[in-house]
């Protein structure tokens, strides 16, 4: 599958990322961005994806930026929407492209979090819509969480995981359409435990961090959490939870903690300190690490 002419709603982190990697897979894109400065700026983003992967040039040639959706969505078989996480903003653009687009067109979303039931809900053909949650910056991550909403046909999930295939990711198929889904569903899980140990003064932030990178993070590239119960035993997961269950956590929503940071403008990187404290060196530093690691990681799989 290759050759199609793709659009994709939004020229920023997301939109660029997504761009870049259907574009490498042989497609046409047509990125549609309201934004002058986001499409002014798109090219230099592109040529950085590209040069950090080794990609040919060639394949910039198939992206195209447009300040009109309907030029840009015209003849389209697929739609990724990755516009800002505001419902009333997607419900609207999804409503636009319903007119703009043939009733084949597949419409995908890449909300992080909003059921794509809640973004389609007003639709006519609602059997087109999917949610697509590609993982930041997703021309690195090869993960795409594909969820089918209960109006989604199966044929829209077996086409857009097809797509996806063929352009390198590693799409799953999310059966049920719930905030969150599933890896931000079991990440925040995570991260609640974690925030939680720090606000009881279990141990500081830089402990959690080493705990998960030397510890069972190490492995988890490799092993995931179902692998790595049945390679212990089912058994012994059942002894531990006897254990541990009752003490973890059980917040339903943010702790006082984490609102008094934001309250403060301790929001993390950006502001020199959120849960860690950072210099701009020490900022930088990190991500050009995550950002190397991930460019590595695609090149091998490449």
């Amino acid at each position: 599958m290759s050759g199609l002419n793709i659009g994709v709603i939004g020229a920023g982190l997301m939109g660029h990322g997504i761009a870049y990697l259907l574009a490498a897979a042989g497609h046409n894109v047509r990125v549609y961005d309201p934004s002058a400065q986001w499409r002014e700026s798109l090219n230099e983003r592109l040529e950085s994806a590209r040069a950090l992967l080794g990609g040919d040039p060639a394949l910039l040639g198939r992206i195209s930026a447009h300040e009109h959706m309907a030029p840009a969505m015209k003849d389209t078989a697929f739609v990724f929407e990755a516009a800002p996480e505001k419902l009333p903003l997607k419900q609207q653009l999804f409503a636009e492209l319903e007119e703009l687009t043939a009733p084949t067109t597949i419409l995908a979303s890449n909300s992080s979090a909003i059921p794509s039931t809640r973004i389609g809900e007003k639709l006519k053909h609602r059997e087109r819509v999917v949610g697509t949650h590609f993982w930041n910056p997703p021309h690195l991550v090869p993960l795409v969480e594909v969820t089918q909403n209960e109006k989604t046909s199966d044929d829209t999930v077996a086409r857009t995981m097809a797509l996806l295939r063929g352009a390198g990711r590693n799409p799953v198929h999310v059966k049920k359409d719930i905030p969150g889904f599933v890896g931000n569903r079991l990440q925040h899980a995570l991260k609640r435990e974690a925030i939680a140990l720090v606000a009881a003064g279990v141990c500081d932030a830089d402990t959690i961090d080493e705990v998960v990178k030397s510890g069972f993070g190490a492995r988890m590239a490799v092993l995931g959490p179902m692998e790595q119960t049945d390679l212990v035993g089912v058994d012994l997961t059942l002894d531990i939870q006897n254990v541990l269950l009752a003490d973890l956590d059980r917040s339903t929503e943010p702790t006082q903690f984490i609102k008094d940071k934001v309250a403060a403008g301790k929001l993390g990187m950006r502001t020199g300190e959120g849960l860690r404290k950072w210099t701009p060196q020490s900022a930088d530093a990190v991500r050009e690490r995550l950002r190397n690691f991930l460019a590595d990681q695609a090149k091998t799989k490449a």
